[in-house]
């Protein structure tokens, strides 16, 4: 199965994940937060969801499906809030919890699915993500020769380059954690859970 991209437009296309990736943004907020309150696997589920909402958008962007953007206008409304209340709850929980000196477990007894949902939710909400999709690829190949092989390619780089960075952040964030002892996790519990109430508040509030 031939391909209509060149390698140098994958390696570019490649590239620029990678430094918008990189970028400190809401989603690498979440990422760092739930490594750094919860342990490094919150962290990798927290990227699956973020990287998963951004095939979605990729998905939508490359076949030009305009019109479901539009037809979905009220759902994005409707997940723009849920994923909002959703963050506010879970920085409620953080700042109500406790840290243990135990550098080997978790800090915060918290589900993988809630992690999983937290980088879904935060991505979905953001339904502009899409426009800016449709603004970014045709930088790097030809919308109207696109393949579905095409599309596998760009997905691959999307979870590669996505994955990869918030990755790194996740892991950074829990590192840092097995560093320091419960006093000052406590400390970092109560900010972090202030931050991703801030960040609830950002996305129910934003236009």
């Amino acid at each position: 199965m031939q391909s209509n991209m060149t390698f140098s437009s994958i390696l570019a296309l490649f590239s620029a994940m990678i430094v918008l990736a990189s970028i400190p943004s809401i989603s690498v907020l979440a990422v760092t937060t739930r490594a750094a309150t919860s342990g490094f696997i919150h962290g990798v589920l927290t990227t699956i969801g973020i990287v998963l909402g951004d095939i979605i958008f990729i998905i939508i962007a490359i076949w030009g499906l305009s019109f479901l953007a539009e037809t979905m206008g009220n759902l994005f409304v409707l997940i723009k809030y849920l994923g909002g209340a959703y963050l506010m709850l879970l920085g409620i929980g953080l700042c109500r919890s406790k840290s243990q000196d135990v550098a080997t477990e978790e800090v915060i007894e918290s589900s993988l699915l809630s992690s999983f949902m937290t980088g879904l939710l935060i991505t979905l909400a953001d339904q502009k993500a899409i426009l800016f999709y449709f603004g970014f690829f045709p930088a790097f190949l030809d919308i109207s020769k696109i393949s579905y092989f095409d599309t596998g390619i760009i997905i691959a780089i999307a979870i590669v380059a996505v994955g990869g960075v918030k990755l790194g952040y996740a892991f950074m964030a829990d590192r840092a954690r097995l560093l320091i002892n419960s006093k000052i996790r406590n400390r970092i519990n109560i900010a972090a859970g202030c931050v991703m109430i801030a960040v609830g508040v950002f996305l129910v509030t934003k236009p």
